[in-house]
């Protein structure tokens, strides 16, 4: 289609040549408007980077044209005079939920009967309401739609045509999960092999609550990617060391010790003494601390702050006024351009701070919106709800604290991102830090008081949390570090440096020639000062840096690659504790829970390996948390309680799988199970 006839331009900037940039995520794409369609469909199609920042409606019409597009090169759809015959009893065609008589039926048996047949009715049309219907009778999350897998299984169905016979939920519990399980198992073994030059970090994640539970995931992480080990219940014995450690100690056996690098582990462990007895059996292993954990804590502690608590708290009278009034939230999201004004992450304080930047964005469009004529016109105008929102909106002293709250928050997010992405960041932890505390430091270099508030915040979290002998090896060995006349405090980690060297070159045979090596490398010796090796210093990651460059100091190289392949955090990790809940501490037989623990293992390494091909905002969350405090009263009931009412009556007489896991999707305390 020429540009002034496609509706497609107007997310896109015409570039030179045959290039676009997108509108929503600024990238730049060859191939013109159809790459760009592509992009923003967010479909697994033509090699195109899905867009991470496109709007759900644009995302829904790009979707529609390319449908259109697709249909008019096939044969027009099929349309029948009469509805089209029942296949045979034996063949259980995909349809066969809606005519068989389920438990929700039953309770609504007028909404689930399939619909009255229709002289014309749409292929289309059927389809969309077949979808739905499963969707609504098995409590599924509509974000599922979004979801790469849920696409490809309707294209997949598609091709098949008529005659596909959708998988039994036996087969699906056996021959499928097995299937799968094996061929993750094949990948991750391909994985593994990088170990030996990389090395790899263990993540360690503790989930705990007042009845004294305790359940503990591994997880393995090297450059590649990060993968699902397993799920301990550790109930009878978190307290005790001894037997934690002989945990460890099976864990670093199956990995490896002589691949494992660090571990990482999160607050939890804390007081259990398990770092201890790591460092005292294991020389070359490093115990770390979760840099995501430690950076959340100083949000955590930011949002304490009198003024800044006070301005999020005006703010949730706007978004709970906004998102819990429907004529409202419309006219708001005509007013934005269908942008909203809160934003859920990773955590309550990051919650509240990536909200207050979505409302520093909309600032002059929602003045706008409580002034218009549409809205003063409306039933909400004058309640005693909407005339605070005019008060706090009218307020200058309320949008200076939203300001200076986006001002300190956002070089603190900005170093979240890097660490949670869930690549190797080891390296770059202590720059990031540094100038994290710069930018604050410049914003408040005014109002000395404001900066010490928040400086001994950082200061404080960073030397009792996050400090590690292994961030600063790495920033040693960092290149972009290393020869950058700004950084101030490279001699402050040569002690540091020295001392992860002793531990990783135990003997003075592994130590022969390597003050030489450094001072090679300190001064841009040999292949270090190539032209090439410089112009990488800061484009290449720091590892394959030394990979490509690192010939001149071979021992220091090899050092250098295993430090700097490592993570910082396991943040990112999804914690859908739920999940592992009900494995272990639900009463089943050996096959149920072997099935279960399969079942954990193949959904948690799909996701992971989902995280690492998808360029998101590793610290947001693609839907808002509609039970949030930014949207609902701490009184109100949940939205989902009408449906906990039914549940035993929709779970009875169910299989294996519907009573385990249809009361808890909308559990009181957990998260969805498997994301739906």
């Amino acid at each position: 289609m020429v540009r002034e006839k496609d509706i497609c331009w107007e997310y896109a900037e015409k570039l030179d040549g045959n290039k676009v940039r997108c509108k929503f995520c600024s990238r730049v794409l060859n191939g013109g408007i159809s790459r760009l369609k592509h992009h923003l469909s967010r479909l697994p199609s033509k090699g195109v980077n899905p867009c991470a920042k496109v709007r759900d409606d644009v995302t829904d019409r790009v979707r529609s044209i390319l449908s259109a597009k697709d249909d008019a090169k096939e044969s027009p759809p099929v349309t029948y005079k009469t509805p089209p015959p029942p296949p045979p009893p034996e063949t259980k065609p995909l349809s066969a939920p809606l005519e068989a008589v389920s438990s929700a039926s039953r309770l609504f048996p007028s909404i689930l009967l399939p619909a009255p047949s229709c002289p014309n009715p749409n292929a289309q049309e059927i389809a969309e309401r077949s979808i739905s219907l499963f969707f609504f009778e098995n409590k599924v999350d509509f974000g599922v739609a979004r979801s790469s897998s849920y696409h490809q299984m309707v294209d997949a169905i598609a091709k098949c045509g008529p005659g596909f016979v959708a998988p039994s939920a036996p087969s699906l519990k056996t021959e499928w999960l097995d299937s799968l399980k094996s061929e993750i198992t094949l990948q991750l073994k391909e994985v593994e092999k990088e170990w030996s030059t990389t090395g790899c970090t263990v993540v360690a994640e503790a989930w705990t609550d007042n009845k004294s539970r305790a359940l503990i995931n591994f997880f393995v992480s090297s450059p590649s990617r990060t993968s699902f080990h397993k799920s301990v219940d550790a109930s009878s014995y978190f307290k005790n060391t001894k037997s934690l450690a002989d945990l460890f100690d099976s864990m670093i056996q199956d990995i490896g010790q002589e691949h494992i690098v660090q571990i990482i582990m999160d607050n939890n462990f804390s007081y259990t003494g398990i770092s201890n007895h790591i460092l005292q059996n294991y020389a070359s292993i490093f115990v770390s601390p979760c840099a995501s954990q430690c950076l959340n804590m100083i949000l955590e502690e930011f949002s304490k702050v009198d003024w800044v608590n006070q301005c999020i708290l005006q703010a949730q009278v706007i978004t709970r006024f906004v998102y819990n009034n429907s004529s409202v939230l419309d006219l708001m999201k005509k007013v934005t351009g269908g942008q909203d004004i809160i934003r859920s992450g990773v955590s309550r304080s990051v919650s509240s701070f990536l909200s207050l930047q979505a409302m520093m964005k909309q600032k002059a469009r929602l003045k706008q919106m409580f002034n218009s004529p549409e809205y003063s016109l409306s039933t909400h105008a004058n309640k005693p709800q909407s005339m605070s929102c005019v008060g706090i909106l009218e307020d200058n002293d309320f949008w200076r604290a939203v300001e200076e709250s986006v001002a300190i928050s956002e070089p603190i997010l900005k170093v979240l991102r890097e660490v949670s992405g869930g690549k190797p960041a080891v390296g770059s932890i202590y720059e990031l830090m540094w100038r994290a505390k710069e930018s604050i430091r410049t914003y408040y270099i005014m109002d000395e008081n404001k900066h010490k508030v928040f400086s001994d915040i950082v200061d404080t979290k960073w030397c009792d949390h996050l400090h590690s002998p292994l961030h600063a090896a790495a920033a040693f060995l960092n290149p972009s570090i290393q020869y950058n006349p700004e950084i101030k405090f490279l001699t402050s980690l040569k002690e540091n440096f020295f001392k992860v060297l002793e531990k990783l070159l135990p003997t003075s045979d592994l130590r022969r020639d390597i003050t030489n090596q450094i001072f090679t490398f300190t001064r841009a010796k040999g292949m270090f000062g190539c032209n090439l090796a410089m112009e990488a210093r800061e484009t290449v990651s720091p590892g394959l840096w030394w990979e490509q460059f690192g010939d001149s100091a071979p021992v220091l190289q090899r050092v250098a690659i295993r430090i700097l392949s490592q993570v910082c955090s396991g943040y990112s990790l999804e914690r859908q504790w739920s999940t592992f809940q009900q494995i272990q501490w639900e009463r089943r037989n050996k096959i149920e829970r072997e099935m279960l623990n399969n079942l954990a293992y193949v959904n948690q390494n799909l996701k992971l390996g989902r995280v690492t091909t998808l360029e998101t905002d590793p610290i947001a969350l693609e839907d808002i948390d509609m039970m949030s405090e930014w949207v609902e009263e701490a009184e109100n009931p949940s939205p989902a309680q009408w449906l906990d009412r039914f549940g035993s009556a929709l779970d009875s007489g169910g299989d294996l799988n519907t009573r385990q896991f249809g009361g808890a999707i909308f559990g009181a305390t957990d998260h969805n199970i498997f994301g739906l």
